[in-house]
């Protein structure tokens, strides 16, 4: 007499769902969505009051739908993103996925901006006013040309902005205006300086570039190296 055999238990198969994430489609499990409780995607995974819809019935989330899919695949394999990775910060941060927000500003790309670049800017004084009045300038001298220039003086330390006031007073462009950057407390040098500015104006959707400042007749001092020219280009 043949016995029964005991019936297979097949495992629990998480529901499938599909995402509108600011017009880009997903598929994927409320399990994944779920992976870390407390998140605003698993809040939405466990069908939260009032949960926006798109006309075919998907979930609906009104925010950037490329920076999800890095998203999406760190959920489902833990695989951190190697592109646009400050936007897929952004991104986490927003859905509170704390994890992934750590690993993030771990990585290299983050770390070095946020603990070394930034920390350094933070040591030159008045950096953030600085670069608005560049960028102020660089546009209100745009009018009917195809560039803008703006000088800037770079100053490592104390004493290189005691001895650049010579050679400030001698430079034309002067009458115009200079914008100043320093002196600062910390370890980079003018040119990585140099370098913040340009990352941190293109960052704001601008074309620049930099070389050293030309000098005008009768230019003087022996710090005339400190002077820069930022080239805006428009078109």
């Amino acid at each position: 007499m043949d016995t029964e055999r005991p019936a297979l238990q097949l495992p629990a198969v998480s529901p499938v769902v599909e995402l509108n994430v600011g017009g880009t489609l997903f598929t994927t499990t409320l399990a994944t969505l779920r992976k870390y409780p407390g998140s605003r995607l698993a809040e939405l995974a466990s069908g939260p009051p009032g949960a926006q819809t798109d006309r075919k019935g998907r979930l609906f989330i009104d925010r950037p739908g490329a920076p999800f899919g890095p998203i999406l695949e760190f959920l489902r394999s833990g695989r951190l993103p190697s592109e646009a990775v400050p936007d897929v910060y952004r991104e986490a941060r927003y859905y509170a996925l704390e994890p992934l927000v750590k690993l993030l500003e771990e990585a290299p790309p983050m770390f070095g901006d946020r603990v070394a670049r930034r920390q350094f800017l933070l040591r030159v004084p008045g950096y953030g006013e600085s670069l608005e009045l560049m960028i102020r300038i660089a546009r209100a001298e745009a009018v009917a040309a195809r560039a803008s220039a703006v000088v800037v003086c770079a100053l490592r330390t104390e004493e290189d902005a005691a001895r650049c006031l010579d050679a400030l007073g001698s430079l034309e462009a002067a009458r115009r205006s200079v914008v100043k950057f320093g002196p600062w407390k910390a370890s980079p040098a003018v040119g990585d300086l140099l370098d913040c500015i340009r990352m941190d104006v293109e960052a704001r959707g601008y074309r620049v570039s930099y070389q050293p400042y030309v000098a005008e007749r009768g230019f003087r001092g022996k710090f005339a190296d400190c002077f820069f020219r930022f080239v805006f280009t428009w078109w």
